[in-house]
């Protein structure tokens, strides 16, 4: 397979690798995580105008004629500054509204739709859904939604007598109830609590099913990119500080179980890479068991090696390594919650089993 970025992706990548660095260093970054939303207000915006909010769907969709390759390069690069922009659910909800008369205002930056699709009980597993559906009223509620605060809809999934439905829902209609917390990796998210909330009806049954597997699959393989944006900038900056610390009268680069150590943590750098390379290849076949298969497989893998090469990385800065002040912290805080983030490991290897096995 040929793994190498055509022109266009690498100039979308230069593209928010110039964004990070120009507007999202580390002293701007300390005054977002520290602000009451957790934002900047200006930088969804400026996603919509350069084209990152469309450039994952194909034009017939309403995007910008990429795919799951365009998605994993901006969330790479997003994840290398640790941005704390919600694209992994941008990225969910378009796949669910692609080709329908939203996606256009959402592409645009224009309206905030964010998917709301984990409970409570279900621990990060999207198919465990408690919250009910009356007609169009929803009672219920969803945890652990990112970006809904600053959202004008959410999109919720609920049973109903006709089986799965995925509702259109206004943050601010009368029975929606939100509230906002904050994660270990300084990230906002909010439950939304549905009591009596009327909702819009947008697909049911099997297809809402497919509908929300796709989504989701689509949405992991965002999340795992963005992982290895962080994983690699975790790596480089402990390269960096490993050859300038000094210990008895030399580099602590130099010590050969230090050199162990760093190759340990490039070996799972690269491994976690070529798997997701796989799981890219995979979500463009159209074959749904197989795509399943390799995300879950590949979400399963970053979840270990994400939280190994940030530990490492914290034990080789010492003691300065938990710092709030110091960035590596911050690196190791959004792999932990990233391994977590719409399953585990243990939930993510069941569905990697099950998907193999139906595949015969």
């Amino acid at each position: 397979m040929d793994f190498t970025f055509s022109p266009e992706q690498e100039a979308l990548r230069d593209s928010v690798r110039r964004f990070v660095e120009r507007e999202y260093d580390w002293d701007r970054r300390l005054a977002v995580i520290r602000s009451a939303d957790g934002v900047d207000p200006a930088h969804w915006g400026t996603f919509a105008e350069l084209g990152w909010l469309g450039a994952g769907l194909a034009e017939e969709a309403g995007g910008f004629g990429g795919g799951a390759v365009e998605n994993a390069v901006i969330a790479a690069e997003l994840g290398r500054g640790l941005v704390t922009e919600p694209f992994v659910g941008h990225v969910m909800a378009a796949r669910l509204l692609a080709g329908s008369d939203r996606i256009e205002p959402l592409v645009m930056g224009e309206t905030r739709i964010v998917p709301a699709l984990t409970e409570a009980a279900g621990r990060g597993d999207w198919r465990v859904v408690a919250t009910r559906a009356e007609g169009q009223v929803l009672h219920g509620t969803k945890t652990l939604v990112e970006g809904a605060c600053q959202a004008t809809h959410v999109l919720v999934t609920a049973h109903a007598e006709a089986g799965l439905g995925l509702y259109l829902v206004g943050t601010a209609a009368p029975g929606v109830a939100i509230t906002p917390y904050r994660t270990l990796d300084n990230r906002r998210v909010a439950d939304v609590t549905l009591n009596g909330a009327e909702a819009t009806l947008l697909v049911a049954g099997a297809e809402a099913e497919a509908a929300v597997e796709d989504a989701v699959d689509h949405g992991m393989l965002a999340l795992c990119s963005e992982a290895l944006g962080v994983m690699e900038a975790a790596l480089w900056a402990t390269r960096d500080y490993v050859r300038v610390r000094k210990q008895f009268g030399t580099a602590i680069g130099n010590f050969q179980a230090i050199q162990h150590r760093m190759a340990d943590m490039m070996i799972e750098l690269e491994m976690a890479r070529s798997i997701l390379f796989h799981a890219l290849g995979a979500a463009e076949v159209g074959d749904a068991l197989a795509r399943a298969a390799a995300v879950s497989a590949a979400k399963a893998t970053f979840a270990r090696a994400g939280v190994f090469v940030g530990a490492q990385a914290i034990q080789l800065h010492g003691g300065i390594g938990v710092t709030e002040e110091l960035a590596i912290s911050h690196h190791y805080r959004r792999l932990f919650v990233i391994a977590r983030q719409l399953g585990d490991a243990d939930l993510h290897l069941a569905r990697f089993a099950t998907a193999v096995d139906a595949q015969g």
